[in-house]
């Protein structure tokens, strides 16, 4: 992984290029970031960064936490993510990470958890079919239908699209373009749409497969 930050979805928002053309882009508070750990072959077993987002009030971070940040002598940070560099011996502990590690032009994957949708049916979930609203159809024209066979194997198996919980899971979405860098305000625009609600917390990192 070239380069990484963690941000906040601020929302949605149209900019023009140079032509007049509309771009719809999604602004992120991205950074700044602190680096609170530094994994290494010796001692964990591979090399990587454990980046810190979001301050924290020291009066909510329990114990364990608390040693945690005060090992690596930095404030206390609300979300803490960890990312393989390719060069992690650039950063040392306590190195600040800003928005200016993209630039305009970057394709990037972001990451986020998609906007919760409560218990749904299998219509909404999964886009089954419905019945024919007609005479006959009774009261189950968004039912699931058929579970499976009876007698052999007497149970549903593994993997039936079913209802439940739909929506608050990871999404990553790969190869949006960076449109604009304000490193002043920590501030990105990235083009197109990103998971999550605005505020959601997000993770943006150079695109591994690009298009």
């Amino acid at each position: 992984m070239k380069n990484a930050i963690i941000g906040k979805k601020i929302g949605m928002t149209q900019i023009f290029d140079e032509s007049g053309k509309v771009i719809p882009v999604t602004v992120v508070e991205a950074g700044p970031c602190v680096v609170v750990q530094k994994k290494t072959i010796e001692n964990d077993g591979y090399n990587a960064l454990q980046v810190g987002f979001g301050d924290m009030k020291p009066q909510r971070v329990n114990k364990p936490q608390k040693g945690h940040f005060a090992k690596g002598d930095v404030a206390p940070k609300r979300t803490l993510k960890e990312f393989k560099f390719d060069d992690c011996d650039a950063l040392n502990v306590g190195d600040i990470i800003k928005a200016d590690v993209f630039a305009a032009g970057d394709i990037v994957d972001v990451c986020g958890t998609s906007k919760g949708k409560g218990y749904a049916g299998t219509v909404k979930r999964y886009n089954n079919a419905t019945l024919k609203a007609t005479h006959g159809t009774g009261p189950v024209a968004r039912h699931a239908g058929s579970m499976g066979a009876c007698s052999d194997p007497s149970r549903i198996f593994k993997g039936k699209k079913m209802p439940g919980h739909m929506g608050a899971e990871t999404v990553t979405v790969q190869n949006l373009e960076i449109v604009k860098v304000d490193a002043e305000n920590n501030l990105i625009a990235i083009k197109g749409a990103i998971p999550g609600p605005k505020k959601g917390t997000v993770t943006i990192a150079s695109s591994v497969k690009k298009a």
